[in-house]
């Protein structure tokens, strides 16, 4: 067998072996099980070659080693394919080693250094609007619709059939051109808003130059009428005034009612007592040891002692109370407010003790009434019973059940609805049976008048009148063109008119601004002279001030 190489497109070129491929499944099969065969024969020969040694008691050592690498051929599917543009008739020696660091296909073969190119961010990846269509309204389309011809009716040319259908090209991939981006931010011009030092401080100089304060001259009038000035009226202070509460008034009431003990008071000197012997001969103030008394068995009374007597309440029947009609209003007074009277709250001192007396005298009477209530119960046997005669009560004799049948709803129902049935029933047989009983109607054909045709008389062709469509059009056409030209002579009169008294009022508003804008010289006004006098506060004296040194370190 000879290895000759193959070449593939976008895989490595390998060395293999020339075999025979089964195309079938079925060859595929048969070709597995002569392998499986060929290894159980090894395994065979194997093991009876072991068995013998065995026997003779010299068994073959184990040896520990690695089995070696068996190469194997690849079998790719790509294999299978028949490709015109695969295929290889050269059988040329190749370096299997080389030819792994090959790129896979021409395209990915390296071609200098990457190029970075700029993102064009101008264009996002959004879908761009459809133009709007001029409008057709829906009549026009169906009108359309129904005189266009479908395209399955369009006759096709000679030479398109002779044709054939068109070969579909191949999709050869081609190189990417770059192209430098057209950013739209180039083509925007945005003015500068942030204002540079100089603006700024010519601004604020511009600012300060507007408020400059400018004194005005001093008026000599004031002084030379200084001396006439009156001197204005002292106020008298106010006076503060307490108020009047009513709080005041209780405490000083209740201090003028207090004893005069307090104010007598003498400060308590401070005298030991003497310590009292007892604490030294012995423990004091430990209360004495009882000795508790030995438990007196009782017998219970569980019930007894609880038990009482309920008497039943007997139902009070209500009465039902007496309607009474409201009083009739009286209606000789007129109605008179009453004014609020002055309710003066007194103030009383308050106690419970007569209501805890109250409720203690009340617990007690309770306690006696219960003391009273429960009473021991006396024992009382009851007589022995006569053993000499035995009566016995008689015994009842129950009468035996006497079945009934059942009265359901649903055998009334059927007992109903089959009544009903029957009477249909015969009412539907007899009338039946009145339509079967044959009654001839009586002859009237003999006592009437013979048929006889009459003959319509046809009223007279009157030809009427008749107006055509153009006519009628043209005449309300002139009116229409009469109506419309009232109506424009109408407005061109109202415009004319309103212009008119436009240009009236124009002439009115320009007379009296002319008359107001003459000019009137205002009379000079004389005042009072101002009469200014030298003021009689002293002037202030300076002090230093007094500070305080006591927080100084």
């Amino acid at each position: 067998q000879k290895a000759r190489p193959q070449c593939r497109s976008g895989s490595v070129c390998l060395q293999k072996s020339v075999t025979h491929r089964p195309s079938t499944s079925e060859e595929l099969e048969l070709e597995r099980i002569r392998n499986l065969q060929k290894e159980v024969a090894l395994h065979r020969k194997k093991n009876e070659a072991s068995y013998k040694a065995a026997l003779a008691g010299n068994p073959p050592p184990k040896k520990m080693f690695l089995s070696t690498t068996v190469p194997k051929d690849f079998h790719f599917s790509t294999d299978t394919r028949v490709k015109a543009s695969t295929s290889c008739n050269t059988e040329k020696e190749v370096d299997f080693v080389s030819q792994l660091r090959k790129p896979s296909s021409p395209a990915k073969a390296r071609k200098g250094a990457t190029v970075p190119k700029p993102f064009n961010l101008s264009t996002g990846n959004k879908r761009k609007a459809e133009e709007p269509s001029a409008y057709v309204p829906m009549a026009q389309q169906i009108e359309q619709f129904q005189k266009r011809t479908p395209t399955r009716y369009h006759m096709h040319s000679r030479r398109s059939q002779e044709r054939g259908p068109a070969t579909a090209k191949g999709n050869h991939l081609k190189l990417t051109q770059p192209h430098s981006p057209h950013l739209m931010t180039r083509q925007r011009s945005r003015p500068t808003t942030v204002k540079c030092t100089a603006e700024l401080e010519a601004e604020e100089a511009e600012k300060l130059a507007n408020f400059k304060i400018k004194a005005l001259e001093l008026n000599r009038k004031i002084l030379e009428s200084a001396e006439d000035l009156k001197k204005p009226a002292v106020k008298e202070p106010t006076v503060p005034e307490g108020f009047e509460l009513e709080i005041e008034k209780r405490l000083q009431e209740r201090q003028a009612t207090k004893k005069p003990q307090e104010g007598d008071e003498k400060p308590q000197n401070f005298k030991a007592n003497p310590l009292p012997k007892k604490v030294l001969e012995g423990v004091v103030g430990l209360p004495e040891k009882k000795v508790a008394n030995p438990t007196v068995p009782e017998s219970p009374a569980f019930a007894l002692k609880k038990r009482v007597r309920v008497d039943r309440k007997v139902e009070e029947v209500k009465q039902p109370s007496p309607v009474k009609a409201p009083p009739v209003p009286h209606f000789g007074l007129p109605f008179q407010p009453r004014l609020p009277e002055n309710h003066r709250v007194e103030v009383c001192p308050f106690s419970f003790e007569q209501r805890e007396r109250e409720r203690k005298a009340l617990r007690e009477k309770k306690l006696e009434e219960k003391r009273n209530e429960e009473v021991i119960p006396q024992f009382k046997a009851q007589p022995l019973p006569d053993f000499d005669s035995v009566v016995l009560p008689e015994k009842k004799k129950l009468e035996p059940t006497k079945p009934e049948p059942f009265r359901l709803l649903l055998d009334e129902r059927g007992a109903v609805k089959n009544s009903r049935w029957e009477q249909m029933v015969k009412e539907e047989q007899k009338h039946q049976e009145e339509a079967a009983i044959f009654k001839a109607r009586p002859n009237t054909v003999i006592h009437k008048e013979p048929f006889r045709p009459k003959k319509e008389p046809r009223p007279a062709v009157v030809v009427e009148a008749f107006e055509l469509a153009t006519e009628r059009r043209a005449r309300e056409w002139q009116e229409y063109e009469r109506v419309t030209s009232e109506k424009e002579a109408l407005r061109a009169h109202m415009e004319a008119e309103q212009r008119r008294e436009e240009e009236q009022r124009q002439k009115e508003e320009i007379a009296r601004l002319r008359q107001e804008q003459v000019h009137k010289a205002q009379p000079i006004r004389h005042y009072k002279p101002v009469a200014v006098k030298k003021s009689e506060v002293p002037l202030t004296v300076p002090e230093s001030p007094n500070f305080s040194d006591r927080f100084r370190l």
